[in-house]
């Protein structure tokens, strides 16, 4: 019994310490837990909360383009400019074509629009550039780009992360002689430096081996100390440089919030009164079991939060609709448990066989339902964009989250329950026991 009521104390301190974590934030030694009302370090506002920025850029045309890509190469623009935000962490933000020839971008929590700019870097002009700054190639040389795992030659039978690119015709000649120049340079300005808006992305020496014709062929390797993340991250960079035109910014403006602050505490009060009725409801309809539910949903919700906010989640209304709907789910899992347990008491099981006959019958639905929900979720965040990915990224964090307290933290708390000798069916919602 003594070991019971500490546990229980334990579980329950836990609780309280984690919904003081997400509303105040918690700094320990080197680590720190932001709160989630942290505008800056936690929980991030989207544009239909809090503004932001505006930009509309439009794509510089040279002589002799062939402006039958240019549909194309607009999507592509698109496409890199979006996957800037969300790698940045901007997944509220929206990119969107305007006409053939421009796209504008929408960027949350940026309200200097010359930030916003910088913070994007729109131009994705890729350059190779010797060690004495000289341009050797732009992106539109490279025909494309991959990263590889393997043998880079027979004598050497170690494996390694590399990156192979591959010239464009046109290019071969070039990338020939500049290689063979840098490898009879002296060290230190045997590099060739691969460049992105200024920015060196990487810079690999030119071996002494290609003094003598430097790297003919089409292909070049890249190798060095790489892993697979940053040998897929140079490639996919390389790849989203090829953009043949630059771009140049023609508006810039603040985007005042959609909704506002008042509608943010409005919608935040309405949450707090709706999980409130939520635990209400489960105490009186469910007794004990009601009691623990609601304490589980304070730990799941103080955990989603917590979570959010150190993940630095652009959080829009569509998001917030995300967390209150798996808030939901998190219930409902509860009544499915409840209810195989009011069955179990009905015939005169024990409370500890009911509690736990009752979660090994609900575990398969509840499993089910999740799954379900998780594929969902999945889908919307890898095919959809800005607020559909934010309200894909809360819904999935928190049915994970939900399926975790039903079979766990509630599951303990009503097992400490039952230590507790607190075996009166009445206590779980069950009137009166079935006559054998």
């Amino acid at each position: 019994m003594k070991k019971s009521i500490l546990s229980f104390v334990a579980v329950i301190a836990v609780i309280a310490l984690l919904c003081c974590t997400a509303v105040f934030g918690l700094t320990v030694g080197p680590v720190s837990v932001p709160s989630a009302l942290d505008e800056e370090d936690g929980i991030r506002r989207g544009l239909d909360l809090v503004g932001g920025s505006s930009i509309t850029f439009e794509a510089v045309l040279e002589d002799g383009y062939d402006t039958a890509n240019l549909e194309t190469d607009m999507a592509s623009v698109q496409a890199m400019m979006q996957k800037r935000l969300d790698s940045l962490g901007y997944t509220e933000a929206t990119v969107e074509l305007v006409g053939d020839r421009r796209v504008k971008v929408d960027i949350p929590a940026i309200n200097d629009p010359a930030e916003a700019v910088s913070t994007l870097g729109a131009t994705a002009q890729l350059k190779f550039v010797d060690a004495d700054g000289n341009t050797i190639l732009d992106g539109s040389g490279i025909k494309s780009a991959k990263s590889g795992y393997g043998q880079l030659s027979e004598s050497d039978f170690s494996s390694q992360h590399y990156v192979e690119v591959t010239f464009k015709e046109d290019a071969v000649e070039t990338w020939a002689e500049a290689t063979k120049a840098a490898a009879n340079a002296e060290d230190g300005k045997n590099t060739i430096k691969i460049m992105m808006d200024d920015e060196v992305l990487s810079e690999p020496s030119v071996s002494s081996e290609y003094a003598a014709t430097g790297i003919t062929g089409d292909t070049c390797v890249i190798s060095g100390s790489f892993t697979a993340e940053t040998a897929k991250t140079l490639a996919e960079q390389i790849n989203i440089g090829q953009l043949p035109f630059s771009l140049e910014e023609v508006s810039m403006s603040s985007v005042g919030p959609q909704l506002g602050e008042k509608a943010l505490s409005t919608s935040v009060k309405a949450g707090a009164i709706g999980i409130l009725l939520v635990m209400l409801f489960m105490i009186l309809f469910y007794r004990l079991p009601g009691l623990v539910a609601s304490i589980a949903l304070l730990f799941y919700t103080a955990l989603d939060l917590v979570i959010l906010s150190v993940a630095h989640v652009n959080l829009s209304l569509p998001g917030i609709a995300g967390i209150i709907l798996s808030i939901g789910m998190a219930v409902d899992a509860n009544v499915v448990i409840f209810e195989r347990m009011k069955d179990e008491l009905s015939n005169g099981k024990t409370i500890r066989a009911a509690i736990d006959s009752g979660f090994h019958r609900a575990f398969s639905a509840i499993l089910d339902s999740n799954i379900t929900t998780l594929i969902a979720a999945f889908v919307l965040y890898f095919m959809g964009t800005g607020t559909v990915k934010g309200f894909a990224l809360t819904l999935g964090i928190g049915v994970v989250l939900s399926m975790f307290t039903a079979v766990t933290v509630t599951h303990f708390l009503l097992n400490r329950m039952a230590d507790f000798r607190l075996t009166d069916p009445k206590f779980y919602g069950v009137r009166k026991k079935k006559e054998a």
